[in-house]
């Protein structure tokens, strides 16, 4: 939509005024976003006519909202169903307008639009006044921190341009507005079917002094650059650019310079930014700030996946495993304490667990008071609780770094924005210090401890490999161990299934076993196949220095033709869901440690290849009395 080619609407978007228009799916919202185009002569020449011959085509009579509802399925159902973009200008500047649904049932496409929004235009219809849909609405704007807002009073035709039926409204709006903490930058009386007070006076509304919709939207002020605050560059993604590593992503706060110092989270590496990759540009870059998408060199090859969180080292946000939020539900089944699901904020997705519900807010009365459930598209005061740490910034704080969603089942469910960290909150636990230490146990048994973690498809040979090498290091003397999947799924991990949650708590559980075991000097084989690039993120994270992970590849086709547990032929048939590499997702290691392709080698190469790499990384003593590293390698 709007009077600009794709490119002009691109380069518009990067310099154009955002805002979120949102209301009742019966209050006009759509019928005046039309109007407001075709009132600033934003449509493309000839688009009002084409519009018009295919009402007439249809046997139906034009309206303004046509110009918005491209989807066939909206014209049917007579509502707006997704968030559009449209480009339209005054003569002081540029817009995008965040078209967002009023339907309740769309409302998380509501908060999509709306949490990028610099203001908003609430429509409330002058005859109906203001529903429970517009203070839903109202209150989402305010979770969401869009506080500059204008209201269309629309279909003033409808009550024949009454004065007092619009003071009426406007103060019924206002008094909630200010309840939320929201004053109002104007309430404007429009008749949007007839343009009144869109872009042009009114000639039957002269008893309106106020400005027009346009001239509230050109007082709006743009938000606080973001440029001021922190650093955060959540990692999207960790690229190889000829031996260099290349760490992605999206500047949502701060900035970050060349020459800079950085903090991994959660790792807690730091490193200097060696460099800005710019493929545009003949001069290496120096700077770049919040809302830029970047791609960084480091003066170090440190780990990164993404999920990741790069902050400058003074100024990170601190760890927590929960977070009080504020949460707007919308989904169908009520949301009860002791839920699980996934909590998705910046490129971070994490397994978290309901741990208490606080309060529910009414959003009619704005009164609040204790619950066992959250209804559909209510507001809640919750505790959200992880295994995994958590590196959230209060809203208030950092809007960009303090919300997120819920996630069930590959859906959302749940928008939130975080209240507070809580640090260590009900836990009441105290670390104590072992009268022994890895440094003793490690000198007394010849060799460093770690975890070598062997990730691969069924089929590919993990367990034989860390089998074989198992052996192979045991006979010359070495204190090993190995934590095989499918032994650990027999015994502490016996009640997980297979679903993405349970496979995740299946690593979290395994990888703070290898440590514990790595910690006591010894070195750990685990072969579990863990397809998710950011489950052995975390696997890396619990465990510490001395992790390594060994890729163990075979194509697919070869593990299908081995198939040593039957296991390919029973997803075939249907018999196993969820089968990594038939009808579930693996995700190829990018920076693995090591990696051994078995596609076509005998296991005993790879197992000899394993050896040597144990022996290169954990430092057996030559004096010891197995005859060191030749007892090892022959």
């Amino acid at each position: 939509m709007g009077a600009y080619s794709t490119r002009d609407a691109r380069s518009a978007n990067a310099r154009a005024f955002p805002i979120v228009i949102v209301g009742h799916v019966d209050h006009g919202k759509s019928t005046l976003v039309g109007r407001l185009l075709h009132d600033t002569d934003s449509l493309p020449d000839g688009k009002l006519d084409q519009l018009r011959s295919v009402s007439e085509k249809r046997g139906l009579e034009f309206e303004w909202s046509f110009l918005l509802d491209a989807l066939q399925v909206e014209r049917d159902q007579g509502i707006t169903v997704d968030v559009t973009q449209i480009w339209f200008h005054t003569a002081q500047r540029r817009y995008v307008i965040i078209d967002a649904p009023g339907h309740k049932e769309f409302l998380k496409n509501m908060v999509t639009g709306a949490s990028r929004a610099h203001g908003a235009v609430l429509v409330v219809d002058a005859k109906l006044g203001v529903s429970e849909q517009t203070r839903r609405h109202a209150y989402l704007l305010h979770l969401l921190g869009v506080a500059q807002v204008a209201v269309a009073v629309n279909k003033m035709d409808l009550v024949d341009h009454d004065q007092g039926r619009f003071a009426d409204v406007e103060r019924e709006i206002t008094a909630y507005l200010g309840e939320i903490g929201i004053r109002p930058r104007a309430v404007v009386p429009v008749s949007a079917r007839h343009g009144d007070n869109i872009d042009r006076r009114s000639a039957v509304m002269d008893w309106y002094r106020g400005p027009t919709i346009t001239q509230a939207l050109d007082g709006f002020a743009r938000r606080p650059s973001p440029i001021d605050a922190a650093l955060r560059l959540p990692v999207q993604d960790v690229y190889r650019l000829d031996d260099r590593r290349v760490i992605v992503g999206r500047i949502e706060s701060g900035r970050v310079s060349a020459g800079d110092t950085v903090r991994l989270s959660p790792t807690g590496r730091r490193a200097q930014v060696a460099g800005i990759e710019d493929w545009n540009r003949n001069q290496p870059r120096q700077t770049a700030g919040a809302g830029e998408s970047v791609a960084l060199t480091l003066d170090e090859d440190v780990f990164a996946v993404r999920g990741h969180l790069l902050t400058a080292p003074e100024a990170a946000p601190a760890e927590s495993r929960a977070v009080a939020v504020r949460v707007f539900w919308f989904d169908e089944e009520p949301l009860r304490a002791g839920r699980r699901m996934r909590a998705r904020y910046g490129t971070a997705d994490v397994d978290i667990t309901v741990a208490a519900i606080e309060r529910v807010i009414d959003v009619e009365t704005l009164a609040s008071g204790p619950a066992t459930q959250v209804d559909r598209n209510a507001v809640a005061e919750i505790v959200l609780r992880s295994t995994q740490p958590l590196y959230l910034d209060k809203f208030a704080d950092n809007p960009r770094a303090g919300r997120g969603v819920l996630m069930s089942d590959y859906r959302v469910v749940g928008g939130f924005i975080v209240e507070r960290p809580l640090h260590g909150a009900g836990r009441n636990l105290t670390a104590v210090r072992t009268s022994v230490v890895r440094a003793e146990r490690e000198a007394r048994n010849g060799h460093r401890g770690a975890v070598f973690w062997l990730t691969g498809l069924s089929g590919s040979g993990k367990s034989t490999i860390a089998n074989g090498t198992l052996r192979r290091l045991f006979d010359n003397g070495w204190q090993v161990q190995m934590l095989d999947g499918d032994n650990l799924r027999d015994g502490l991990n016996a009640d997980l299934g297979f679903a993405r949650e349970d496979r995740a708590e299946n690593l979290r559980r395994t990888a703070h076993v290898a440590r514990l075991l790595a910690e006591s000097g010894v070195i750990v084989l685990a072969a579990l196949i863990s397809p998710y690039a950011r489950d052995r993120a975390e696997a890396r994270r619990i465990v510490g220095d001395g992790f390594y992970e060994v890729h163990v590849h075979a194509d697919v086709e070869v593990c299908r033709e081995r198939d040593p547990k039957g296991l390919y032929s029973l997803a075939a048939s249907g018999q196993v869901a969820s089968f990594t590499g038939v009808s579930a997702p693996y995700e190829i290691p990018v920076q693995a440690d090591l990696v051994l392709d078995t596609t076509g080698a005998a296991p005993e190469r790879s197992i000899e290849a394993l050896v040597g790499y144990v022996g290169a990384k954990c430092g057996k003593s030559s004096a010891d009395r197995h005859g060191g590293w030749g007892a090892v390698l022959t």
